[in-house]
Order: structure tokens, then sequence, then C-alpha cells
């Protein structure tokens, strides 16, 4: 194979955890400075971004395919490309659900797990960068170490975010949204650890 060839899976997949960071960014900034007459405009943008991704994503494939020789095992490069997909959808997920539940106000709980969940994405960009040299790197594995790291930051923000939730709040409609909301963002966090394990994973089975 090519270099080239073989360097068109690593620059997909790092396309298409930049577009996962664009999303991340999107929902931070809508959370941080949210406005409820603006959320379907944003809601679009995301989209359109989640779009881009899912169409990246269908380009490997068709890709991977018609391959006769790959650079990793198959299953690997689809697993890698369907969990850093998940991500993106998952940031949509977050909006979506802000948007649907008709939220007015956003809980200040939400503005960190947010920040965190950007953090954990750009993490990841700086994983699928360094990918490419997992035969010979020697910052794969602090980059993944740093992402369960912040997985587990999230699941603090997480655990704290509910207990005040249900601590403080009379309203059963906004304990059912909020739990709903806060159950997504810790989600996406999760879905940047899947990510990493499945690095993890490759480096594994050719070390």
């Amino acid at each position: 194979m090519s270099k080239k060839q073989d360097s068109y899976y690593f620059d997909n997949f790092i396309a298409c955890t930049d577009l996962a960071c664009q999303a991340a960014h999107l929902l931070v900034k809508s959370i941080e400075n949210f406005d409820r007459g603006t959320l379907a405009e944003q809601l679009e943008e995301i989209h359109r971004t989640e779009h881009a991704a899912d169409m990246k994503k269908h380009e490997l494939l068709n890709t991977l395919a018609k391959a006769f020789i790959t650079p990793l095992e198959r299953e690997d490069i689809m697993l890698l490309s369907q969990n850093i997909d998940e991500v993106t959808d998952k940031l949509e997920d977050v909006l979506i659900r802000i948007y649907y539940t008709h939220i007015q106000e956003i809980r200040p709980d939400a503005i960190p797990m947010a920040q965190v969940v950007t953090r954990c994405c750009e993490s990841l960009l700086d994983l699928m960068k360094e990918f490419p040299n997992f035969k010979r790197s020697k910052k794969l594995n602090e980059q993944i170490i740093r992402i369960n790291s912040l997985e587990e930051e999230a699941d603090k923000l997480y655990i704290d975010s509910m207990y005040r939730l249900h601590a403080n709040s009379k309203d059963p409609i906004e304990i059912l949204s909020w739990h709903e909301i806060y159950i997504y963002l810790e989600r996406c966090a999760d879905a940047c650890e899947h990510v990493a394990d499945v690095v993890g994973s490759v480096i594994m089975k050719n070390s």
C-alpha cells in the first residue's frame, strides 16, 4: 500500500475528530451564552457539522470496502470511525434535548460539564494527530490516560450536578429535563473515552 493510501484512513480520523471538536465548541458556546431565541439556528449549525461528519464516515467506509490492504485491521478501522462519529452524535443530542424540552435557563452546573467535554474532544484530536505514529510513538499512552482522567472528571461533575438537581429543584419537569441533559453530557465524555480505548487496543495488538 502506498503512503498516500496508508495515510488516508488516519487523515479521515483526524478530520472527523476535528468536526467533533467543532460540535463541542458550538455546544459550549450555546450553553455559556444561552439564548432561547437563537437556539433553533444553533441546532441547525451543529446538525450541519454532524452531517459533515457522517459524510466523512461514509466516505471512509466506501474506501475501506474497496481496499485490498489496509494499515490497520478492518474491524479496528470500522470501530474507530463509528466511535468517532458517535462523539459528534452525542454532542448534537445534548443540544437537541435542550431544545425540545424547552429549557428557558441554563443551570450553572451544565457549564463546567460542557467545558470538560470540550477539553475531552480537544485531547482526542491531539490523540488522533499522533495516532499515525502508533508503532513508535512515546506520547500515545499519556494522551489516552489524559482522556481517561477527563472522563473521570466528567463523571464527578455529573454525580455532583445530579445531586444538586434532586436536592434543590422542586419542579418535576425541570428534574426530568435536566436529568436527561446531564446524562447526555456525560455520555459525550464516555464516547471520547471509547475512541481512546480502541486506540489503546490497536497499540496492544501491534506492540
